[in-house]
């Protein structure tokens, strides 16, 4: 680079602190759309290639309704709202969910996941935050439970 030219590095996201949080607080919602090329990209990168995430007739084959996204790639799209909220993924510490119906993704369409999420806590002595998150698939909701806490400066 010619000593001239000035070089622009990318900026990252402001990181969330404790201060800014409340109880009651709610993250900005999320539209993560699901295609069947979503899908056979993640059973390669997770070595799940169960055939009920991209092959329609197996999944119909034994009872399914159309192929299904991966349960994992559901709790990850779910968690990009807390992660993009705190601004740094690593200061997620404990997430869990409970699958309560399986994201139907149609060939054609494809599905879209809606997730939003609430601070249901603030521990002043951890710093930690619980975020309730709540997804959605074709007006059902794909995902119970769905707590995740972040420690935050």
């Amino acid at each position: 680079m010619a000593a001239d030219q000035s070089r622009t590095e990318p900026t990252s996201p402001a990181v969330r602190t404790f201060a800014d949080v409340a109880v009651g607080d709610v993250l900005p919602p999320k539209t993560i759309h699901i295609d069947r090329a979503t899908l056979v990209r993640y059973a390669g990168a997770s070595l799940d290639r169960n055939p009920i995430h991209w092959d329609e007739r197996f999944a119909k084959g034994v009872g399914l309704p159309d192929v299904i996204a991966h349960g994992m790639f559901t709790m990850g799209a779910a968690a990009t709202v807390v992660t993009d909220w705190v601004g740094d993924a690593g200061r997620v510490v404990d997430y869990g969910v409970r699958f309560t119906k399986p994201v139907v993704v149609p060939y054609e369409s494809g599905a879209d996941l809606e997730v939003s999420g609430v601070v249901k806590a603030v521990d002043p002595e951890t710093r930690r935050v619980t975020v309730e998150l709540t997804a959605t698939a074709a007006g059902e909701k794909v995902l119970g439970r769905a707590l995740a806490v972040a420690r935050l400066d």
